[in-house]
């Protein structure tokens, strides 16, 4: 069956990504990609980091000794192939070099900051932008973006809880798109906020269906939304939607959504993977026709 539309459409790739014998997906939080395209994918379980091919065959699994094992929630890959990891219970950033070996940690693992606004209380997300900064969701705990260097040093937070411009209920996802604005998944206000990269406001997305997470096509001025409404979309990066499939409710139909789009990444080939959380984890991989 097919998804989507136009240039567009893809189709279930039904099976993808067999877990070893006896283990057990929890809630898939977050899915990236690198320029191999390797597949990771970060989920609530005693394997917490599980790594793919493309042809979705198993490979590895990371940070068993150091992930608890309900933190996970987001995940980024940047351009050289190192991998950020946020963990919302951890209260804590991780970076990863390629090969698995833990780089930084910004935060103190285990511990929310103890004033309000201050990292990290619940964190959600990190994207890192052209100019070489670090930008982290902060929003379970705060309602925060914070901008830090890539060596982690804080240069400037913003954010307050509400539904004003600039005010956050749930600073879920943060992604940077190639004109170096800041993109807000701001879930519980239904919308996306955009900001510059000294935390301006711009402008916003509103009326959407609860967005969890944003991923930027780097070859084309794309759009992909993972929203917890069971829905996945795709816009042009002016705002006009393209096309979309789910929403409204839950489905158990393969390539719907019975639970709730939470992790979203594209390989190198166009095709994606969509991590579901909720009830139990479920991961789909949709290949591009």
């Amino acid at each position: 069956m097919a998804f989507g539309s136009g240039k567009f459409t893809y189709e279930l790739a039904v099976g993808w990504g067999q877990l070893p014998t006896d283990w057990q997906w929890g809630w898939i939080c977050a899915v990236a990609c690198d320029s191999r395209d390797r597949v990771f994918v970060f989920h609530r379980q005693e394997h917490p980091l599980i790594v793919f091919d493309r042809d979705g065959n198993y490979l590895e699994s990371w940070g068993e000794d150091v992930f608890t094992m309900q933190s996970a929630h987001g995940l980024y890959g940047d351009a050289d192939d190192n991998l950020w990891t946020t963990e919302w219970l951890g209260h804590c950033v991780r970076k990863w070099s390629p090969q698995g070996e833990l780089q930084m940690t910004l935060g103190t693992p285990g511990e929310p900051a103890a004033n309000d606004g201050d990292p990290f209380n619940k964190p959600t997300d990190v994207a890192i932008s052209s100019k070489g900064h670090l930008f982290v969701s902060d929003g379970y705990g705060n309602a925060r973006v914070h901008k830090y260097t890539l060596d982690g040093e804080l240069l400037k937070s913003w954010g307050t809880h509400g539904s004003g411009p600039g005010e956050f209920n749930l600073s879920h996802c943060v992604r940077v798109d190639r004109h170096d604005r800041v993109w807000i998944c701001d879930r519980e206000n239904r919308r996306i906020q955009i900001f510059t990269d000294e935390g301006a406001f711009i402008r916003e997305w509103p009326g959407l269906g609860r967005p969890d997470t944003i991923y930027f096509d780097p070859n084309d001025d794309i759009v992909y939304l993972a929203e917890l409404e069971q829905q996945l979309s795709i816009w042009t990066l002016d705002g006009q939607l393209i096309t979309k499939w789910g929403g409204g409710r839950p489905s158990d139909r393969p390539g719907e959504f019975l639970q709730c789009p939470h992790g979203l990444w594209a390989d190198s080939h166009g095709d994606l993977y969509v991590g579901e959380v909720q009830i139990n984890g479920r991961l789909q991989k949709f290949v591009r026709t």
